[in-house]
């Protein structure tokens, strides 16, 4: 099964220009693919990937997981650990508003991750976050059941299928 968007995120914004959003933010690639699509599921956190690590050793079944950090560069909130959990349960991808770490290893997985940047420093472990709500950033709002599609061009959001 493939994650894989099927048409380039420029071509979606030019047949599906008046209900396409495009975060505004500019993303680097971490992951090992770096075109991927799928439904979105959410994480709102900060500096606290607890909740992240528990959704993402769920089944991911080509989802994309949404992680708001509030764009704080001070601790990663994914890393290899996760990465490969990922990976390994079946999501198409990761959007960090924030940062990740293990960069290297990020690169081997087959999985689309996207974040601001790295910092070496892990998480702190409080339990916090939030699971499967609306989020925010970059101009857009993120909405679980919505489609994302990334590419090299961007991040962007087409609604859900009622």
């Amino acid at each position: 099964m493939t994650h894989e968007p099927t048409i380039s995120v420029a071509d979606l914004c030019d047949a599906n220009e008046d209900e396409i959003e495009v975060c505004e933010l500019q993303f680097r690639d971490f992951g090992g693919r770096v075109a991927f699509a799928g439904p979105i599921r959410t994480v709102r956190c900060h500096e606290d990937n607890s909740v992240v690590k528990a959704t993402l050793a769920e089944p991911g079944e080509g989802c994309v997981l949404v992680v708001d950090g509030g764009g704080s560069l001070h601790r990663a909130l994914v890393g290899d650990v996760l990465g490969a959990d990922a990976v390994k349960n079946g999501w198409a991808g990761i959007i960090v508003h924030g940062a990740v770490r293990d960069s290297s290893v990020l690169a081997t997985l087959e999985i689309g991750i996207k974040a601001l940047g790295t910092h070496p420093m892990r998480s702190v472990k409080r339990g916090e976050g939030v699971v499967d709500t609306p989020v925010a950033f970059g101009g857009v709002v993120f909405v679980p059941g919505d489609r994302l599609v990334a590419d090299e061009d961007g991040v962007a959001i087409l609604p859900g299928e009622d």
